[in-house]
């Protein structure tokens, strides 16, 4: 018996070291920076552990700025450091050059239209309005909504990065175009506490804006399309609840901008 075990373990070990270094702490280490944002890193945490040490008001925006944040520097710039001082790779290698910009805009000015329209419809969901604004504080008052919209740009720029930049682009030279279903499940799966729809669409959005990035060879144009989602569900939502107005039609759209504002 002992001997069988020793066996496994050598085994175990061969297998292991014959593993690509970079895919393997690609993937290791994105399934724990992942897992962060829900134990350490969001609003919750910094209202629990930080805001009473620090005497912060966890109903203002510091667990925003906490969350985002560390969004931002456990999902882009630990990832790049890693990428760039330890595997030795170009900028370009992993994500961060221009790429193929003109396609890439192209394709957003024609992905823009579509997600105002789809946010639109989809904010008149009572299960999208009770979710957003995230920061309730921010449906009331204009000059706090705007703080915290910039403030979110922080956090795509790391959430983006750790998908379609560092498990994309970290793990590209190892499965090919495979790369952009990888990256596609542990995002759809950390979608399953959104509202149905969104879930669900996680899994098709995950997909399709991994082939975007995947083609375009830069991960910059995914924090724009995913940005401007974010922040048209925000804006609708966030009318909706200033004027009342719960249809979907052109005449219900003109009434959320003529009094919403």
């Amino acid at each position: 018996m002992l001997g069988l075990a020793k066996r496994e373990a050598r085994a175990l070990w061969r297998g292991i070291a014959a593993l690509d270094r970079q895919t393997l702490t690609v993937l290791l280490l994105a399934s724990i920076l992942g897992m962060w944002k829900y134990t350490f890193g969001g609003t919750t945490y910094f209202a629990e552990e930080i805001a009473p040490v620090y005497g912060l008001d966890p109903q203002s925006l510091w667990p925003y700025l906490y969350q985002f944040g560390t969004q931002g520097l456990t999902g882009f710039v630990l990832p790049v450091l890693l990428l760039l001082l330890v595997f030795r790779r170009k900028p370009a290698e992993i994500g961060l050059g221009l790429g193929d910009w003109k396609l890439a805009t192209g394709m957003l000015v024609l992905y823009l239209p579509i997600v105002t329209v789809g946010c639109w419809l989809l904010s008149a969901q009572p299960s999208f309005q009770q979710k957003y604004v995230l920061y309730d504080a921010a449906e009331a008052d204009w000059t706090l909504f705007l703080a915290y919209e910039v403030l979110f740009l922080f956090y795509w720029l790391g959430w983006e990065y750790l998908w379609r930049g560092f498990v994309l682009f970290g793990t590209k030279h190892t499965f090919g175009a495979w790369a952009i279903l990888i990256q596609m499940l542990p995002f759809a799966a950390l979608h399953a506490t959104k509202p149905t729809a969104e879930a669900y669409l996680s899994i098709l959005g995950g997909a399709a804006l991994g082939i975007v990035v995947y083609r375009c060879r830069s991960y910059w144009i995914a924090i724009p399309f995913h940005s401007f989602q974010m922040f048209a569900m925000d804006l609708f939502c966030s009318l909706r609840g200033r004027t009342g107005v719960q249809g979907t039609g052109l005449a219900d759209l003109w009434q959320v901008l003529r009094d919403g504002f």
